[in-house]
């Protein structure tokens, strides 16, 4: 089954008025921030693995001059196929700022929710990096990737022979693959869920093996059974890269995968997706920040005693109307989106469908906008 998400109309607010300091020295410490920032990666603040848009130089405004954070801010993506503290590694180092784990929120990240159900059943985790390195950081127990499962059964992929590279490799390599979960219980043990976790790589020998597994109930080359769970990281139909127009993205493959599924199976396939523009996607990162500003200030909890947002604005700064956009303004307030020009978006004009807040030409000039809006610069 899919999300379907209803945008809700929401009017832009004008200050009439610039808000109260962010962070001003009362007792010899910086006031508690009424405001955090969720940002995009692709297409916002890197292409590929190169910065754009004044990226590292933006996010260095968030830091104190040691280093240390000052203002709240999380990585808000769709994307994904790494554990969060290698990814936050990898974003320190190309944007030159101090990013930690809890920071980095992944379309994957929701996840960890489905450890419970799922703890000690086999999973197949599918997508480029580590997927199923993602999936035991989580918590699940028996893991394996495709690469892994679909070397278990001898020509399962009729166009492997005609393949350059090769997955069998990856999987003999892992050394965990026979201590975790012994090659001979592929056979017998029903596959219960499998996640895709970051955009897959062999689109055709995955979408083979997952019709293998969804339609047989969890053992390939068997009758027909109960379909497994399969959920999916983000529905991004495409995203940007440093190649001039978009690339297709995991919400092209589902669809794909959807529609060979449902002319070789006597049932419509059934699914999860996660990701933007979903709001849980959205509440999650809020509470997120909430964390985060927590940890700097002591009295956090003391002064937020209800249930209502302890933040004036939270900033969502995307590239993608459909996915960025829309998901900002279907929460409303505390929530303003900003759309950047530097990804999908290149119109000289906001979008026609999924209006932004603010209309920038980079992340730069969007942090810019925030401070002077906050006078936190």
């Amino acid at each position: 089954m899919s999300f379907h998400l209803l945008t809700k109309a929401r009017k832009r607010t004008a200050f009439s008025h610039l808000l109260s300091r962010a962070f001003s020295h009362e007792s010899q410490r910086p006031s508690r921030p009424s405001f955090g920032i969720a940002f995009d990666i692709d297409g916002v603040l890197l292409l590929g693995n190169s910065p754009v848009g004044g990226s590292p130089g933006a996010l260095g405004k968030l830091y104190t001059a040691d280093g240390g954070l000052k203002i709240p801010y999380v990585f808000l993506t769709n994307g994904g196929g790494f554990p969060e503290a290698k990814r936050a590694f990898e974003l320190s180092q190309l944007l030159g700022v101090n990013v930690s784990p809890s920071q980095v929120l992944q379309g994957h990240s929701p996840f960890k929710q489905l450890v419970k159900r799922f703890e000690n059943d086999l999973v197949v985790a599918v997508g480029k990096g580590e997927p199923a390195a993602v999936m035991t950081e989580y918590g699940f127990k028996y893991v394996l990737s495709i690469d892994e499962y679909a070397s278990c059964f001898e020509n399962i992929d009729p166009l492997a022979p005609y393949k350059k590279w090769t997955t069998k490799l990856a999987a003999i390599q892992n050394s965990k693959f026979n201590e975790s979960f012994p090659r001979n219980n592929v056979f017998t043990k029903r596959v219960q869920a499998a996640f895709v976790v970051s955009d897959p790589v062999d689109w055709s020998r995955d979408i083979q093996v997952l019709c293998d597994i969804l339609k047989t109930g969890g053992l390939p080359g068997r009758n027909v059974g109960p379909q497994p769970h399969i959920y999916f990281a983000n529905d991004d139909l495409e995203y940007q890269t440093k190649f001039p127009s978009e690339r297709l993205g995991m919400g092209a493959f589902r669809i794909a995968l959807e529609s060979i599924f449902n002319r070789i199976h006597p049932h419509c396939l059934e699914y999860t997706c996660f990701g933007k523009p979903h709001p849980s996607v959205f509440k999650n990162a809020e509470i997120v920040l909430q964390k985060l500003v927590a940890g700097l200030y002591e009295d956090f909890y003391n002064r937020n005693h209800d249930n209502t947002s302890s933040f004036k604005t939270l900033y969502m700064i995307g590239d993608n109307p459909a996915v960025d956009i829309k998901g900002a303004r279907q929460m409303g307030h505390p929530w303003f989106s900003i759309l950047t020009r530097t990804g999908v978006f290149k119109g000289k004009d906001n979008h026609d469908k999924f209006s932004a807040d603010l209309v920038v030409d980079t992340v730069e000039e969007a942090v810019d906008y925030i401070l002077a809006k906050e006078c936190a610069s």
